[in-house]
C-alpha cells in the first residue's frame, strides 16, 4: 500500500483499503459465538470497534480505566443496538495489580474468550512513572499489554480447545514505528524524562474508517490461521526492519519479563 493508496482509498489484495469503514469490511460476518476484549473501548477507533464487533453479534468487554465512561459508551451502543451484548470492566494498564484485578474479574464472569484486542494507548503525556515505577507511556502501551495478554492466554488457548474456534490477539501499533531511535529501543533509557520523540502525520481517516483494520483482523475469515503479521488498511504490509528483527524482539520479552517480575515481588 502507497501513500497513493492511502489517500486515494485504493483498494489492495484483500479488497478493501484505507476508505474502508469497519462496518463495510465485517459485512455479513456473524460473531454471535464469539466473545472479545477491547482494551481504551470508550472513544475514537476503540469505541468504533466495540460498536462493530456488537453490530457482528459478539459478546465484548470494554476495559477501560475510566468506569463512567465506559458505561456511558456501553449506554451509546444500547441506544442504536438494544440487543448488542457488551460488558464494561475496570482496567488501568499502568498498574499491573489492576491488570491482575482485571484478569480475575474476567475470569469470575465464566465465559470464553475468543478475541484480544488491545487497543489502548496513551501519546505525550507529560513525564511521569507509574505506580510500578515505570515511565507511563511505556507502562501503558506496553508492559499492560504484555501483562494482560499473558495472563490470558492459558484461557484463549482453552477456549480454542474447547470451540474449536482459533483465538486471535490483535495488538494495534502505528506508522511510527518506522520512525524510532537508532537502535530501536533505549532499553538502559526506558525512565528517562528526555526519551520522547515527537511526530506529526497528516492523517486522512475518519473513526469508521480508522477502526476498519481492527475489525478486519479480528473477525474476517480471510486470516484464518494467519499469524504474527503486521497489517495496514486491511492488507498485510511489511513492517520496520526493527519490527523484523528477533534478537531485539527477544530482548524486549526478556526485559518486559523482567520489569514484570520485579513488580511482583513484595
Amino acid at each position: 500500500m502507497s501513500i497513493f493508496s492511502l489517500i486515494t482509498g485504493r483498494p489492495g489484495l484483500s479488497g478493501f483499503g484505507s476508505a474502508s469503514t469497519a462496518e463495510q469490511v465485517t459485512e455479513g460476518i456473524d460473531a454471535s459465538n464469539l466473545t472479545a476484549i477491547v482494551t481504551g473501548g470508550v472513544s475514537g477507533i476503540g469505541l468504533e470497534t466495540v460498536r462493530v464487533l456488537a453490530l457482528r453479534k459478539a459478546h465484548v468487554i470494554i476495559a477501560a480505566r475510566n468506569m463512567e465512561a465506559a458505561n456511558a459508551a456501553k449506554q451509546l451502543i444500547l441506544k442504536d443496538n438494544e440487543t448488542a451484548r457488551v460488558d464494561v470492566l475496570k482496567l488501568d494498564l499502568s498498574s499491573m495489580k489492576s491488570v491482575r484485578a482485571f484478569v480475575d474479574d474476567f475470569n469470575a464472569l465464566n465465559v470464553p474468550l475468543n478475541i484480544l484486542i488491545n487497543n489502548a494507548g496513551v501519546m505525550f503525556c507529560p513525564f511521569q512513572l507509574s505506580k510500578d515505577g515505570i515511565e507511563m507511556q511505556f507502562a501503558t502501551n506496553h508492559i499492560g499489554h504484555f501483562l494482560l495478554t499473558n495472563l490470558l492466554l492459558e484461557k484463549m488457548k482453552n477456549t480454542a480447545r474447547s470451540t474449536g474456534i482459533e483465538g486471535r490477539v490483535v495488538n494495534l501499533s502505528s506508522i511510527a514505528h518506522n520512525y524510532t531511535y537508532e537502535h530501536g529501543i533505549r532499553f538502559d533509557q526506558i525512565n528517562d524524562e528526555r526519551v520522547l520523540r515527537v511526530f506529526t502525520f497528516y492523517l486522512w481517516k475518519n473513526v469508521p474508517q480508522g477502526a476498519s483494520t481492527t475489525c478486519y483482523v479480528a473477525l474476517h475469515p480471510n486470516l484464518k490461521g494467519v499469524t504474527g503479521k503486521y497489517y495496514l488498511d486491511c492488507n498485510e504490509m511489511e513492517p520496520s526492519a526493527f519490527a523484523r528483527d528477533t534478537v531485539l524482539a527477544k530482548k524486549l520479552w526478556d526485559f518486559s519479563n523482567k520489569l514484570v517480575s520485579s513488580a511482583a515481588k513484595p
